[in-house]
């Protein structure tokens, strides 16, 4: 039996839009709503160097990463061609507009995932 975790209610995503969901461990977790209001939600890390997809543009089933404009399928998670490469999903339902995440992934899915270093923290890094 699945551990459900309520995440929130459908109207608390903005239609073609994202809400971002902290972990205790690993990255978040960004849940999409669409203009059909079918909800998604993947790893908020893009596979071409870790771009957040919860700032991304939701068009039909898919985000466009907001960095390098990758569009990425919501439903699987793949880059499309002829960009290569996925994000990981996480396992949503939605039950009289409230959201659900599986709470073992969120506890266990995709904890290997980090944010690319930028700015002082990257010159810190090759400091040491």
């Amino acid at each position: 039996m699945n551990d459900w975790t309520f995440i929130c209610r459908i109207d608390d995503i903005p239609v073609l839009g994202a809400r971002r969901v902290a972990r205790p461990q690993g990255l978040e977790v960004a849940v999409f709503r669409t203009a059909d209001d079918d909800v998604f939600a993947l790893l908020d890390h893009s596979p071409y160097k870790g771009g957040p997809l919860s700032q991304g543009i939701v068009f039909g089933a898919q985000v466009a990463c907001p960095l390098h404009n990758w569009t990425i399928a919501l439903h699987d998670g793949q880059a499309q061609a002829p960009d290569e490469g996925s994000t990981p999903t996480f396992r949503v339902k939605v039950v009289e507009d409230a959201v659900y995440l599986d709470g073992h992934e969120l506890a266990h899915h995709a904890l290997h995932q980090t944010r690319p270093l930028a700015g002082p923290a990257l010159r810190a890094a090759h400091a040491s």
